[in-house]
């Protein structure tokens, strides 16, 4: 325990003599560099703050108005056309002072001009609905002028306050995009009723619910994005592993170094690189085609941030910063420091912090070695025992240390990645070990959770509420490309940097665990692990079929990959079903997603032309690709269905009120949910010069019982890559699982020789 006698600034005892008081000067100058680094970070805030405060402008243009307007006052006229006068009747100050309030006055005044033009500027759409290569000649006016008004230099929130709120559709227009979504899944007697329970909706409810809608359109920021979370996460009582919780992989063909400590150390300096980017805001906005800037929000609750539950909802917490991490290693917790004096640890000396935790041999405690389990069964019973066991003590303090900590760090036992005789198998095993582990060893209410295997192999979990899968796969990417070519290793696999060997040994948790909890991890493990057993996992990487081919054929990568989708369906089958594929709205303030219903007239109407061989099959699959990528655009434009279908359902409930329509249209399972991961969002290298850095990219698990979870990568020129889930518990799915890679690789090639015969 010398560490933490060290760690104490100061002691006194009282001894017949008096009091004998000992300083610690080294603790001491501990907390005042501590604190030092704090009010670096509160006055970087503060200054970003003034700087997104009058974004797109400057604080340096304040002065070149100032200039302008007293020379035009020195050259004897009045630029404020007799304002300047006014304020003087009315506030006793002198000329020059009235001067600089009016200028000031006007610099804001442009300023808001500005962002009200920016804001309009990025509320048309129209470009996305514009063939590629022939743009209009009101686009390339609006491209200039985006331009022109998006300022120098954004910071990474700079452009929040111009984004446009999310529009709400009108309820016809909704009403009428929902039916043709549906029409081909239904008997013509079952579209018939469907159609006559929306016309009965829109003429009765429908518009009562609407007016409220917009009433919170107004005042809102975005009016669908605090319910969705709150109602589709949040309030969620099942187990937030695999049925929420997501995972991202690894290299494909490289592992940086074999030594998992140094491996962890790169990682984790890399992550907090990233959350320091965050901080300071100095990542660039993601933009699209370079212009178009999208919402930010997402990142600001990235690290220090944790899901706690609740018996009716949970609650999102989240800490201005974080000087630790939580790590957990053979059943053990221990809190790992990462900076020292004020300054970020080396990767050197995270390594070497890592490697003392992984040499430590010391026991777990009774209860602690599962613990975990709590975040992965059931929220309510985890719920009642962090209130009743956690909410004092040393349990408390141990976990605030998980709760408060940037991020939760698993070092694996295990070795995972393509290796071996089986890689195919070793690839669905390393999958589903990021998607679940033993149910014990990860902290799935944590924002996310990295994991570092035996072998060097890392990978992340990440808890869904806070953000999407674009969010985390922007970090997930950076981390990786830091990891590999700018941080690096040495000769033989370790950190570079020096290591300061006077470092105080990573704090072991210490935990209290009544029997009560005891009993209730084991409840709560044995609901996860039925869970973690039901679900089968596959990855498919095509590594001779890509976009490159593809675009050759002028078709939308992602309508050919959902296509193929549909078609892999209806052979193993024999029909459709209702298809999630996952779109955004970050064009909009605060905007999460947007569902594509990607089975749609078109394509099942080619799919049926294809099975029968008919020969107008090259026009159906050119209409069926025009198809999906409008239904895409419309998604992301505001203009999609279900998004605003479910906030019409929240309102019903709100009013007391129920509607067989939406009651009807929330209950019907997504059999095949699909989302596709985005590559490349930073271009921190090139996969031209560096082919054997392929990502895997990540999935999730299946949201119906009897459906799929599909996620793609499309990776390179020459590389498709597929996430498929699905539950043992179905035998129907099971069975498509084995058929999937042949009939999903069958479909592209069909494809590909059909449309260059």
């Amino acid at each position: 325990m010398a560490e933490a006698h060290q760690a104490v600034a100061f002691q006194f005892t009282i001894t017949p003599e008096g009091i004998d008081l000992q300083l610690s000067y080294q603790a001491l100058n501990q907390i005042y560099l501590s604190g030092v680094r704090s009010w670096k970070k509160r006055v970087s805030r503060m200054r970003n703050r003034v700087i997104k405060g009058v974004y797109p402008a400057s604080p340096s243009s304040w002065l070149f108005v100032v200039i302008a307007i007293l020379a035009t006052m020195y050259m004897r006229s009045d630029p404020s056309m007799g304002l300047i006068a006014k304020i003087q009747q009315h506030l006793p100050l002198r000329y020059s002072h009235t001067s600089l309030l009016f200028s000031t006055l006007l610099w804001l005044s442009l300023i808001l001009a500005l962002r009200f033009c920016l804001k309009l500027l990025l509320s048309y759409h129209q470009w996305m609905f514009e063939q590629h290569g022939r743009i209009s000649n009101t686009t390339k006016v609006w491209v200039t002028l985006v331009r022109l008004l998006s300022g120098r230099k954004p910071l990474l929130y700079s452009y929040q306050t111009s984004l446009p709120h999310l529009p709400v559709p009108g309820i016809k227009d909704t009403l009428s995009r929902y039916l043709e979504s549906v029409r081909p899944l239904l008997t013509d007697v079952e579209f018939k009723r469907m159609t006559e329970l929306g016309n009965q909706f829109e003429s009765t409810l429908g518009n009562r619910l609407q007016r409220y809608l917009k009433l919170k359109a107004l005042w809102a920021t975005n009016y669908v994005s605090d319910w969705w979370e709150e109602y589709i996460y949040l309030r969620s009582r099942s187990p937030i592993m695999v049925n929420s919780n997501y995972y991202g992989m690894d290299f494909l063909y490289v592992t940086p170094t074999p030594v998992q400590a140094a491996r962890a150390g790169n990682t984790i300096t890399a992550l907090l690189l990233y959350r320091r980017k965050v901080n300071r805001e100095e990542l660039k906005p993601v933009r699209l085609c370079t212009v178009i800037p999208l919402c930010a929000a997402q990142c600001e609750r990235m690290f220090n941030t944790t899901r706690t539950p609740g018996v009716e909802t949970d609650v999102l917490q989240h800490w201005q910063d974080s000087e630790f991490v939580a790590v957990y290693h053979k059943g053990r917790y221990f809190r790992l420091w990462v900076y020292q004096a004020g300054r970020l640890l080396s990767p050197r000396e995270i390594e070497y912090q890592v490697q003392r935790i992984l040499d430590d041999t010391s026991p777990p405690q009774p209860g602690e070695e599962k613990l975990g389990a709590l975040t992965a069964g059931d929220r309510i019973p985890w719920s009642e025992m962090r209130k009743q066991h956690f909410s004092s003590g040393i349990n408390k303090r141990s976990l605030d240390a998980i709760e408060r900590a940037a991020f939760f760090v698993t070092l694996d036992d295990e070795e995972q990645g393509m290796k071996g005789e089986d890689p195919a198998g070793n690839l669905d095993r390393y999958a589903k070990s990021l998607l679940h582990g033993k149910c014990y060893d990860r902290w799935f209410d944590k924002s996310f959770s990295i994991v570092i295997y035996k072998n060097g192999k890392n990978g992340l979990n990440a808890e869904h509420s806070w953000a999407d899968a674009p969010t985390v796969a922007h970090l997930w990417e950076y981390t990786l490309a830091t990891d590999a070519f700018q941080l690096g290793y040495t000769e033989d696999g370790h950190c570079k940097g020096e290591v300061d060997r006077m470092l105080p040994r990573p704090q072991r948790l210490l935990w209290d665990i009544p029997s009560e909890v005891q009993t209730q991890v084991q409840s709560s493990l044995a609901v996860a692990q039925a869970l973690a057993n039901d679900v089968d996992c596959h990855i498919f990487p095509f590594v001779k079929f890509g976009k490159g081919r593809i675009k050759k054929l002028r078709i939308s990568p992602d309508a050919f990959i959902q296509i193929a989708l549909q078609l892999a369906y209806y052979r193993d089958r024999g029909g459709f079903c209702l298809t999630y594929e996952a779109s955004m709205t970050r064009l909009f303030r605060e905007g999460r997603t947007e569902t594509v219903r990607s089975c749609s007239n078109e394509s099942c109407a080619f799919v049926r032309a294809l099975e029968d061989g008919e020969d107008e099959c090259r026009r159906l699959f050119r209409l069926a690709s025009d198809r999906h990528q409008n239904l895409y655009r419309m998604a992301m434009t505001g203009a999609g269905i279900d998004r605003h279908l479910f906030c019409l359902y929240v309102v019903s409930k709100y009013l007391g009120v129920d509607s067989p329509f939406l009651k009807e249209v929330l209950a019907e399972p997504w059999r095949l949910s699909t989302s596709q991961t985005p590559v490349q969002q930073m271009e921190l290298f090139d996969l031209k010069n560096y082919p054997d850095f392929l990502s895997l990219g990540g999935g999730f698990g299946p949201v119906a019982d009897d459906g799929y979870g599909v996620s793609y990568i499309i990776v390179g020129e020459e590389m498709i890559n597929f996430h498929v889930s699905s539950k043992y518990s179905c035998g129907e799915t099971h069975i498509l699982l084995q058929h999937c890679p042949l009939s999903v690789l069958t479909s592209l090639l069909m494809f590909s020789l059909f449309m260059y015969s």
